[in-house]
């Protein structure tokens, strides 16, 4: 798709536009990490609407210092009190190491990356509850937050509670 079409799907997802109501806040209180992967629709994945959640976007659904950033944001401006980390299933971020990813960049561009911390799992359930622990012991957030940790399946839809 090209910008020009993407343009005019955009003038025709503006004419039926019915969101102008909403605020910047949370109205359900949540904040969803999620990957970057296309095949998921967060809110959808959780029975919300727009307007509902906060919506962090990361390569693996990582907690990283840029997530920590915006959840101080959205935890004491925007009405979040409950936090869900959700890696997925079938993942990129999970399926080789640093190296493997540094090398695949490299052999597809010539690029050489290594220079960037890329966060690869190798063991996506350890992952997942090193970064629920590293929000809630984070200081600058509220002692209060709730946090859960829970991998999407991509291939069914559902939801698996870790931590």
């Amino acid at each position: 798709m090209s910008f020009d079409e993407i343009l005019a799907a955009n003038a025709e997802f503006a004419k039926a536009f019915k969101s102008s109501d909403l605020t910047g806040r949370a109205a359900e209180g949540l904040a969803i990490v999620t990957c970057m992967d296309s095949r998921i629709d967060p809110l959808r994945v959780v029975g919300m609407k727009p307007g509902d959640a906060k919506i962090l976007r990361n390569a693996g659904a990582r907690i990283t210092e840029d997530v920590l950033r915006t959840l101080v944001l959205a935890t004491y401006l925007l009405n979040v009190s409950r936090v869900l980390v959700m890696p997925h299933t079938d993942c990129r971020m999970a399926s080789g190491t640093e190296e493997q990813v540094h090398e695949a960049i490299r052999k597809s561009s010539g690029i050489d990356t290594r220079s960037i911390e890329i966060r690869t799992v190798t063991d996506q359930k350890a992952a997942l509850e090193t970064d629920v622990l590293r929000i809630r012991s984070f200081p600058f957030l509220p002692k209060e937050l709730e946090v859960m940790g829970a991998i999407y399946d991509v291939k069914s839809g559902k939801l698996e509670k870790i931590i």
